[in-house]
């Protein structure tokens, strides 16, 4: 589930470590080599899929780490290629055959269908299909039958989350959940999360410091109880000028980098 490291920082990507446009994190390139430098952990918590995040996260220098996906529905260890078993999706699928129709879910689309509906290249689409923890789908009939089928997914054990575009069903799971067991298990002196939108507040708010990326295309996080003692903060700057921002703050805090390296 990870080592022992003084600090382990848990991060959201798309908005906050990647930037929004581009899905580049260039711009924390100076954290990220500082964090490894001082053994830290990095673990990218996020709404992708395992298969979506195994390449990512050794791009991104951190692949012994865990990871935590789906939002929060599971965990791909650290190390390569070790895809989690898929038997939790298999119990999805089958609760779904037996509920009302008028969800479509990734598993009833081919990856073309997924790349028009996203916008992903074919071969991400693929990955994004790969699925091992939850159901995203559409909703096709009626919103007095969604009421119905809510009510009969919730009756089978199906926890329901509304997204941007999506109705993302599993059997629970959230991205503080596995990061209590992340922690558990390496017991870090310092925890740090990083996130830009209201589905990270749970995140943000069991770190010992929650950092609120700026991000005007995502919706509004109002104040937090943890602002006014400095717990969480917030970003100026975007996406991955931000996330770097805060890294080099924190750490400066915390003593572990000098001043002249924060600001150099």
């Amino acid at each position: 589930m990870g080592h022992a490291a003084d600090i382990v920082v848990f991060s959201d990507l798309d908005g906050t470590l990647l930037d929004h446009q581009d899905y580049s994190w260039g711009p924390a390139l100076p954290a990220l080599n500082i964090l490894r430098d001082l053994g830290a952990g990095l673990v990218l918590a996020t709404s992708k899929t395992a298969a979506e995040v195994c390449g990512l996260r050794d791009a991104i220098g951190f692949p012994d780490w865990p990871a935590i996906v789906e939002n929060g529905g599971g965990v791909l260890a650290g190390g390569l290629a070790n895809s989690p078993d898929a038997g939790t999706y298999a119990q999805i699928r089958a609760i779904l055959a037996d509920l009302p129709t008028g969800f479509r879910g990734f598993g009833d689309m081919t990856p073309d269908d997924i790349s028009h509906l996203t916008g992903l290249p074919p071969a991400q689409a693929a990955f994004a299909r790969d699925r091992r923890f939850s159901e995203p789908g559409l909703w096709t009939g009626s919103n007095r039958d969604l009421q119905t089928f809510l009510q009969a997914a919730s009756k089978a054990g199906l926890t329901a989350r509304h997204g941007g575009r999506f109705l993302t069903l599993s059997l629970g799971g959230t991205k503080a959940d596995r990061m209590d067991e992340i922690i558990a298990a390496c017991k870090p002196t310092h925890t740090i999360a990083l996130g830009d939108a209201p589905n990270d507040l749970e995140m943000l708010q069991k770190a010992d410091f929650g950092v609120i990326v700026n991000n005007p295309a995502a919706p509004a996080i109002p104040p937090l109880p943890g602002e006014a003692r400095g717990q969480i903060r917030r970003t100026d700057k975007q996406g991955p000028e931000g996330w770097a921002q805060a890294i080099m703050a924190l750490l400066t805090e915390l003593g572990k980098i000098g001043e002249r390296k924060a600001h150099g």
